[in-house]
């Protein structure tokens, strides 16, 4: 007989719940700081590692729906953080870039996201190398 389905023991369950309850506390840092929701600082933050992307691309890039990326980015453009115009190759796309007050938050806000990593990486403690090489090898495995 197979042994019975546990969901707590399911790899899938386990990190998801996981993810959400990291990204919740990471989010106090930046909601109090900055006012901004998960997903605008999921678009802040993606932004901050190129000059200029596409609401597609996002999309792809942080697993977020595509209607999730444009009403943040919308937001963000509203409160000055970013910009949008029309990609130079492909009309029908639209090309987001940080301002200068959007490169200034994120130049507040990355020693906080590193600290908040480097305390996550203390909490896992002789097991974060192997916990990170985990990650890392599920992720190039995994189909996007």
């Amino acid at each position: 007989m197979p042994d019975p389905f546990l969901l707590d023991e399911f790899l899938p369950y386990r990190v998801a719940v996981l993810a959400g309850r990291l990204s919740r506390e990471y989010s106090r840092i930046y909601q109090d700081r900055f006012g901004l929701s998960r997903a605008e600082w999921r678009v802040v933050a993606h932004l901050s590692q190129e000059p200029a992307v596409s609401v597609r691309d996002i999309h792809d890039r942080v697993d977020m729906d595509k209607s999730k990326v444009s009403r943040a980015a919308k937001r963000l453009e509203n409160a000055g953080v970013i910009t949008k115009q029309a990609h130079p190759g492909d009309k029908r796309l639209v090309e987001l870039a940080l301002t200068e007050k959007g490169r200034a938050m994120m130049a507040e806000l990355a020693p906080l996201a590193q600290a908040f990593q480097e305390e996550m990486i203390a909490r896992l403690g002789d097991d974060a190398d192997g916990f990170l090489d985990g990650i890392t090898g599920l992720m190039a495995k995994s189909p996007t």
